[in-house]
């Protein structure tokens, strides 16, 4: 007999789906809600001196009243900062008066909520698809295991690896769903 302990197995997994679940809220973060938030600005990249750089790193980003504020330490970037925000499609227009570019972030429209309700699905299913991933990779590992570890072994592992997933399942439907609650709200 192999020695083989399935509780940490099935923690290791685990701990590979909560890292999935952690990305899913700093995706859904970078949706917009109707509220000016430094958020917004997280996935967008700007050419700097021949690489992709985030704008997060080249600027600082402040929110006034219903106004993003991007305020670059290099100022001779203010021009591709301000190409890489009309790039980016965030549905606001930059706003580049040679020291800082602002933003205004609109209302959003029902529209257009439901858009990005659609993409905050989206987001959430590709969250589950990773953690599904993840299951079928650990039940593969106990399967090339089963051997050595005999039948009742690896049933129970898999079982607690399938009650883990569902879990995590649950957890990844919940937090969607509240960002949904949040887009929605007006």
């Amino acid at each position: 007999m192999v020695d083989f302990d399935g509780k940490t197995f099935v923690k290791s997994a685990e701990t590979r789906m909560r890292k999935s679940v952690e990305s899913l809220k700093s995706n859904l973060q970078t949706l917009r809600t109707g509220r000016a938030t430094p958020d917004l600005l997280a996935r967008v990249t700007v050419e700097y001196y021949g690489a992709e750089t985030p704008l997060t790193q080249l600027a600082s980003v402040s929110v006034q009243g219903s106004q993003l504020v991007v305020s670059p330490y290099d100022k001779s970037a203010l021009q591709d900062m301000d190409a890489a925000l009309l790039e980016a499609n965030l549905g606001m227009v930059p706003s580049n008066d040679g020291e800082v570019i602002r933003l205004t972030v609109p209302q959003l429209t029902e529209e257009r909520r439901k858009e990005i309700m659609k993409k905050a699905k989206q987001i959430g299913e590709e969250a589950k698809v990773a953690v599904r991933n993840i299951r079928r990779s650990a039940n593969d590992d106990v399967k090339k295991q089963s051997k050595e570890l005999g039948e009742d072994t690896t049933r129970a592992t898999t079982d607690d690896i399938q009650k883990t997933t569902d879990k995590i399942i649950k957890e990844i439907e919940a937090v969607v769903a509240t960002k949904e609650k949040d887009i929605m709200k007006v």
